[in-house]
């Protein structure tokens, strides 16, 4: 005898409801900043949650995406509602440095992993009990900055002038710089600052060009990279400029144009994967990013959409592992979570290979970057 459809429908409602209650989710904050100064940066990072893992091994993830507005203090308030509301597992995000910076206490006073897409080494460096939930999915300052130094010393650059952002971001940048220059005979002649939000630098113009370096360091990101460079050209600076992975973005060359030609940075090899050889294990990853981020938006997303994607790559290692010891919502899982992600050993990511440490929470090596100019208004691996 046949059961009734009625009992058949619930039967396999029930066996539905059962499958779905057996998959524990995982709930992921994601704070970007899609608009304001830093939305060049923001908007790719926005647009690359939706290319993150919705399910990893049996469990579910679900993303609660928040737009800071490149406001610091908007930053906090999203990261307290994330936490409280939400009860998230991890963060990704935010996208600015000064706005990561700013967080990193209420994550680590919640023992939830953050995971910051930023520049700024500050948030994982000098490590302590709050920077060890932290983890950074950029190449750390140290290491871009070891390739111009090394550029700079092959083309007899002697002299150097600074100009960085006035906030984390720009201070780590000459810190870094400054300590590796003089170890290797450069002087900095002129150190200026200037805001996100500026529209003029003449003045910080003035005074680097009076003081007649080599070579001029732009440590800024996004939009902003912009405005020194063209700034120095329009006056009239015949030296090479030389910019920090913050510059490494489509908006760099269109709003620059043939003013950055010339321009000199190291950052990820995304820009000229054309240039790099298939044996590189990044680029397989950095392209099918590519090829999704370009399928559901039209368009090639800048490498800062790929800092958050690898701190997807980094989840789908940690979070099974993490499961072992607790679950998905519990003090317990996000503590595993931590470690796990401390452990990530060869993990291959769209800019380079993640080794992390208990004392490197960036994890990448020279795998993580290239040196590339500005040729013909396109971006090129720089060989001289």
């Amino acid at each position: 005898m046949n059961p009734p459809k009625r009992s058949c429908a619930a039967l396999a409602l029930a066996l539905a409801l059962g499958s779905q209650a057996a998959i524990a989710q995982v709930k992921i904050g994601v704070i970007a900043s899609a608009t304001g100064p830093t939305a060049v940066v923001g908007i790719p990072q926005k647009n690359t949650a939706a290319l993150l893992p919705k399910t990893i091994g049996d469990l579910s993830v679900e993303y609660v995406v928040l737009d800071d507005a490149s406001d610091p203090t908007q930053s906090v308030l999203a990261v307290r509602k994330l936490l409280a509301e939400h009860r998230i597992d991890a963060l990704i995000g935010p996208s600015g440095s000064p706005n990561a910076v700013g967080v990193v206490q209420f994550m680590a006073e919640a023992g939830t992993p953050m995971l910051a897409p930023v520049g700024t080494t500050a948030v994982v460096l000098p490590m302590d009990d709050k920077k060890r939930w932290v983890f950074k999915t950029t190449q750390n300052d140290a290491l871009i900055s070891e390739a111009l130094v090394g550029h700079m010393v092959k083309n007899g650059v002697k002299t150097v002038g600074f100009i960085g952002f006035n906030d984390p971001y720009g201070e780590n940048w000459y810190n870094v710089f400054n300590a590796q220059a003089q170890k290797a005979g450069i002087r900095i002649v002129a150190n200026e600052r200037y805001l996100r939000s500026d529209a003029s630098v003449t003045g910080q113009t003035a005074k680097l060009i009076s003081a007649k370096p080599d070579a001029v360091l732009v440590a800024a990101a996004g939009g902003p990279t912009v405005l020194p460079h063209t700034s120095l050209v329009d006056a009239g600076y015949k030296g090479r400029i030389y910019q920090t992975h913050g510059a490494a973005a489509p908006d760099f060359l269109r709003m620059g144009g043939a003013k950055v030609e010339g321009a000199v940075l190291a950052a990820s090899l995304m820009l000229v994967l054309p240039e790099i050889a298939d044996s590189v294990p990044s680029k397989k990853m950095a392209s099918d990013y590519i090829a999704a981020y370009e399928k559901l938006y039209g368009a090639k997303p800048a490498t800062f959409g790929a800092n958050v994607y690898d701190a997807g790559l980094l989840l789908q290692r940690a979070v099974p592992e993490a499961a072992k010891r607790g679950k998905p919502g519990t003090p317990e899982f996000r503590a595993a979570l931590r470690d796990a992600l401390e452990a990530t050993r060869e993990l291959v990511g769209t800019q380079g290979v993640y080794n992390m440490t208990a004392a490197d929470h960036s994890g990448f090596d020279d795998r993580g970057r290239v040196l590339i100019t500005v040729k013909d208004g396109n971006w090129r691996l720089l060989r001289d």
